[in-house]
């Protein structure tokens, strides 16, 4: 489904930080915006209509309230009538400016919600850009458990009963960190990141079979938790099988895709013994150690054929067989 942000967010969700009152077009607070871009109407306003996008946030500053309030009444109403020929979400107004009458008039008139805002044209476009951004961005869930163990955001994922949960409690006891269990909500920043978080019923809880739903935030206090985290690593548990190879180097490097992002991915086998919770944790350091420049593994291999390639076989001296 296309994500989209209604007007009404952008004046009630107090997480916009936009400092909006409604002049105009009020019935229409309800119509969509689809794209994390806003406009500045610049040549617009001169009635150069081209560069104008549908569907934008258009933000006119005190340059653009000036220029209508110096040209002649004719040539505000093409400035007026170019801006509306775009079909824009809206009209934001900034420095509490008052907007000029002919605007005002054609949205109310045309339905277009009409907003003035306190925050100058920099700060508004830097807040309205980094909200409509968050909320715009491609978004998905997926079963599992995220924690952030040494700074590395680790998706655990699993078949259900596994394991998954009593593992991230251990690391918990250790003093790492919960963002989500059970249902973690991804969301894509950027083109190469991408970040999760708790669904909004159950952030800070963990189901324990045997010990039923538990709050981590309650039990160990706000450093046992976090809101947001950028994934980095992927573990995936499963059931041990005797007779299936593994990779036991760690030169195979899988990846897991989600929402067209690569991430980097371990197959971790369960079986009793096997401490999951240490094996997590060394995965994150080992993970670390790659992001800055070194593989452990490579190095191994590198220098094990080294090893090979400067051998030379042995010649022994032997007596003769009487």
């Amino acid at each position: 489904m296309r994500q989209q942000v209604t007007i009404d967010q952008l004046v009630t969700d107090p997480a916009a930080q936009l400092e909006l009152t409604i002049r105009a077009g009020r019935e229409n607070m309800d119509r969509a915006i689809f794209v994390p871009r806003i406009q500045k109407p610049g040549l617009a306003m001169a009635g150069y209509r081209e560069q104008l996008h549908e569907n934008r946030v258009l933000v006119l500053g005190g340059t653009e309230v000036e220029f209508m309030a110096c040209v002649t009444e004719a040539e505000r109403g093409m400035a007026v009538e170019t801006m509306l020929a775009s079909d824009p979400a809206c009209f934001i107004i900034t420095r509490g400016l008052e907007p000029p009458t002919p605007l005002r008039v054609a949205c109310e008139d045309n339905e277009i919600p009409l907003m003035v805002s306190t925050l100058v044209s920099s700060e508004l476009i830097t807040r309205i850009t980094k909200y409509l951004g968050q909320q715009l961005s491609p978004r998905t869930s997926v079963h599992g458990v995220l924690l952030d163990v040494l700074g590395i955001g680790i998706l655990l994922l699993g078949k259900s009963g596994i394991g998954k949960s009593e593992a991230a409690l251990d690391l918990i006891v250790r003093g790492h960190r919960l963002v989500a269990d059970d249902i973690v909500d991804i969301q894509q920043q950027g083109n190469d990141y991408v970040y999760g978080s708790g669904s909004s019923i159950i952030k800070h809880h963990m189901e324990i079979r045997g010990l039923g739903i538990i709050n981590i935030k309650d039990l160990f206090g706000i450093s046992a938790v976090r809101e947001l985290k950028k994934i980095e690593l992927v573990i995936e548990l499963s059931l041990w099988e005797e007779h299936k190879e593994y990779d036991r180097l760690g030169l195979d490097e899988e990846i897991y895709e989600v929402l067209d992002v690569r991430i980097p991915m371990l197959r971790v086998p369960v079986r009793p013994g096997r401490n999951v919770a240490t094996l997590i944790e060394v995965a994150a350091r080992n993970q670390l150690l790659k992001l800055q420049g070194h593989n452990s593994a490579q190095v191994f291999q590198e220098e094990l054929n080294r090893a090979i390639a400067e051998a030379r076989p042995r010649n022994f001296d032997m007596d003769p067989i009487e």
